[in-house]
């Protein structure tokens, strides 16, 4: 199940490369839907973590996401999983690469903008 979100770029972190040759990349948004504003963590990964090099704090990005959940040594976390950003308002795309403008071919569905292999069970650390 594919999840969507919107706010405003908080933070957005270096991206992280461990030993096992696993990257990952986080950053924050604030959302602005609700009465009380919320800091939520996404994380992006492998090759997705570049995707996040066109966009900056301050700006309104609407994303799409998975909720990730996993089980390490008897403690259980959650992942919210980010595999599309776009800048609000109208802003560029930075998911994944689209069609060239010339082409007819209508936009891909999340099910198909979403690699399985991009999710490990495992965690890095």
């Amino acid at each position: 199940m594919s999840y969507e979100a919107s706010g405003t770029i908080k933070l957005i972190d270096e991206t992280q490369t461990f030993p096992s040759g696993f990257s990952k990349r986080e950053f924050v948004i604030t959302t602005e839907h609700d009465k009380y504003p919320q800091d939520l963590k996404f994380e992006v990964v492998k090759d997705r973590c570049g995707m996040l090099d066109e966009f900056n704090v301050g700006q309104k990005v609407n994303l799409q996401f998975d909720i990730r959940g996993n089980e390490h040594n008897g403690r259980y976390y959650v992942n919210l999983s980010c595999w599309k950003i776009q800048a609000g308002e109208g802003g560029r795309d930075a998911g994944p690469p689209a069609a060239s403008a010339g082409s007819s071919s209508p936009e891909p569905s999340a099910s198909e903008l979403r690699k399985e292999d991009d999710f490990d069970d495992d965690i890095p650390f």
